[in-house]
């Protein structure tokens, strides 16, 4: 990706990605992993593995400002993504990961193919490395809800960090959790038991659902 789209570094593009998601602006710099856009108000760091295309537009139709200041999580080598994030915690964020809604807060702790953050709505979260599709750090001031610091607080989980997603899962085994923020209706239930990348669900009702441990993006306890 690096070489393909690095020539088009300060021009203004547009970006298309899994989901049906678009994202417009001027692209700032392209890591391995990561690329960078300016949309006139933000800089959003877009994972590259959910890019299916870039195409580059002329000023006129972007029509937006161009920065005037540089990156908020600068970066002296390659852009990865691990670094990105682990240059943005304890920074308020906007990560987006499917669907219409987003999530803001703030990193906590980053691990092999996960990481911890805390959101004042959800309290402490447990994210998929793979599905996240890009973050967005809060410019100047700025807070979640516009709520004070003092309002948020990092308030750990008790239950300490495995290296691997499927494991942390795995330690939530008889516990109440929601899976990828409730969107549907089987996704609220107690986790029964985790075999073969496949986790039991026990929903309201009793009822048992099976889901694939890979289509799992978030998890938060209620």
């Amino acid at each position: 990706m690096k070489k393909a789209y690095s020539s088009f570094i300060g021009k203004a593009v547009i970006v298309e990605l899994t989901g049906k998601k678009q994202i417009s602006g001027y692209l700032i710099d392209v890591g391995s992993e990561v690329l960078i856009i300016f949309n006139g108000e933000d800089y959003i760091y877009i994972s590259s593995i959910h890019i299916r295309s870039l195409r580059v537009v002329s000023v006129e139709e972007l029509d937006i400002a161009e920065p005037t200041t540089g990156p908020m999580l600068e970066q002296e080598d390659e852009l990865a993504l691990r670094k990105i994030l682990t240059s943005a915690k304890g920074v308020f964020i906007e990560i987006y990961l499917t669907g219409n809604q987003s999530i803001h807060g703030y990193i906590t702790s980053i691990m092999n193919n996960y990481f911890t953050f805390y959101s004042p709505v959800y309290k402490t979260m447990y994210i998929s490395l793979q599905h996240l599709k890009w973050i967005t750090p809060y410019s100047g001031s700025l807070s979640p809800y516009a709520l004070g610091k003092e309002k948020l607080p990092v308030n750990p989980s008790q239950l300490s960090l495995a290296r691997s997603y499927e494991i942390q899962l795995g330690k939530l085994t008889g516990q109440l959790v929601v899976f990828n923020l409730g969107q549907q209706q089987d996704s609220i239930g107690k986790i029964e038991k985790i075999e073969n990348n496949i986790i039991q669900l026990i929903t309201a009702r009793g009822k048992s659902t099976y889901i694939n441990l890979q289509h799992i993006q978030t998890v938060h306890q209620p």
